[in-house]
């Protein structure tokens, strides 16, 4: 319970997925910082994968292991999201609503004062209530993609919209003109978020019964970058909706030294300021072997500089494998880099070669990229990526490479042209001066 100085313990317990976890960890040590006490819930080997808190905060934030019970289909020791191809991620979330019994024994012997819970534990809520502790649905999501999903009676089986076209479009509760909305390949991609999955419960729903539930709703936005979507949340629930800021990465140098940043270092320091293109698709995305085919062929055509971190399979449960196109390394040595396993990727992003960011829009990494005030060209695969995606399209933060609204497909020649767009002409300058404007408001860690 709260000491006697008023400071909290408030226990957080985000979804198994390192884009929940990293703002989760964040938040927690901005707490701990003003003196609170966290525990930290998750599965035994995304405790051991996450950075560790830094020595002054140690003592305040402790971590709870909770082992992922056994279930049909689930590899074993496939614990987070990024160990899984997409279609078995289904039954991590099995695995994980197994989870109700340890951590309302947890929440019980610990007694804490708050707990903090994502989408997926749309059930820590009323746990929470049974046992009188206060609780937030803190998501993940900006505010333009909460607003998206739309108001509890929605997502709880009310919504209109039925078919994958329905989420092409803004919602009819958006009161003013938006460009955020699903492009039909996105949408088809992870129709299930809709339709349902072998855990029984839609994404949807999850996220509809962890709003009824909860006493606050906190999400990862601020008033500076989307005022009129977090002012349409506000009228949306009938309960306080809060926005704990943007969550700005910490010191990169706090990701440590290895042997392979002194490699890309040299690599980086050889190359001239501001004209190389990092290009990296989060934990948990992986193009198609067609996807992958044409980007590589763009970055060749394109002619820039370019530093590429590449996930050829998404756990040990991935049978599909991506390769490079023949001779592709070859032709680009020396102007550009593939690398395959782990990278410090804020080191990366500070590092004054880098002038833009080829991402798949995940939040996280868009927020890394502004604090260091990089250019962002969007790529989009899974989850809410096509929703920030829009976001940072319409506020001209973010070039998206133009791709077939049908079925995703995208072209070298439009890879190799937006690449350019943004990183050095003229008519793309904006997207650099947005990124440069964005660095006050994202990395500052005060902003809500």
């Amino acid at each position: 319970m709260a000491d006697t100085h008023g400071n909290l313990h408030i226990a957080m317990l985000p979804w198994f997925a390192f884009g929940h976890m990293t703002p989760y960890m964040e938040l927690a040590k901005l707490m701990a910082g003003k003196g609170h006490r966290i525990s930290f819930l998750s599965a035994p080997r995304n405790i051991d994968r996450l950075p560790k808190p830094p020595p002054d905060l140690a003592s305040l934030i402790s971590f709870v292991k909770l082992p992922l019970p056994a279930v049909e289909h689930l590899l074993e020791g496939a614990e987070a999201t990024s160990d899984l191809p997409y279609d078995k991620v289904q039954y991590l979330k099995k695995a994980f609503d197994m989870l109700q019994g340890p951590v309302a024994q947890f929440l019980e012997s610990s007694d804490p004062d708050w707990i903090m819970y994502d989408f997926a534990p749309y059930w820590a809520g009323r746990i929470a209530s049974r046992l009188g502790i206060r609780s937030v649905l803190f998501t993940i999501m900006i505010g333009a993609g909460l607003g998206f999903i739309g108001p509890t009676w929605a997502s709880k089986g009310g919504d209109y919209r039925k078919t994958p076209e329905d989420f092409t479009v803004p919602p009819k509760w958006v009161p003013f003109p938006t460009k955020v909305a699903f492009h039909l390949f996105e949408i088809k991609k992870i129709f299930d978020v809709v339709t349902g999955n072998a855990s029984g419960v839609t994404d949807i729903y999850r996220m509809g019964a962890g709003q009824e539930c909860c006493d606050i709703i906190a999400l990862r936005s601020s008033y500076e970058v989307e005022p009129e979507w977090l002012s349409l949340l506000n009228d949306m629930h009938a309960k306080p909706v809060f926005p704990v800021g943007q969550l700005p990465p910490g010191d990169p140098e706090t990701q440590g030294k290895t042997d392979s940043w002194k490699s890309i270092k040299e690599w980086l320091d050889a190359q001239k300021k501001g004209t190389m293109v990092y290009v990296a698709f989060g934990s948990e995305s992986k193009p198609s072997q067609t996807e992958l085919t044409e980007i590589a062929l763009g970055l060749e055509l394109s002619g820039l500089p370019f530093f590429w971190v590449l996930k050829t399979q998404l756990g040990s449960a991935d049978t599909e494998s991506i390769v490079l196109p023949d001779g592709f390394e070859q032709r680009v040595k020396g102007r550009g880099v593939v690398w395959g396993s782990w990278v410090p990727q804020l080191k990366i992003l500070a590092h004054d070669s880098v002038g833009g960011f080829l991402t798949h829009g995940g939040w996280n990494s868009a927020v890394e990229a502004l604090s260091f005030e990089r250019a962002l060209l969007l790529f989009t695969f899974v989850a809410d990526q096509g929703l920030n995606a829009r976001f940072l399209e319409e506020r001209q933060i973010g070039y998206p490479i133009p791709r077939n609204e049908f079925d995703g497909s995208v072209t070298r020649q439009s890879v190799a042209e937006s690449l350019r767009l943004v990183m050095v002409e003229e008519k793309g300058r904006v997207y650099r001066e947005k990124a440069k404007e964005m660095r006050s408001i994202v990395g500052d860690k005060n902003v809500r």
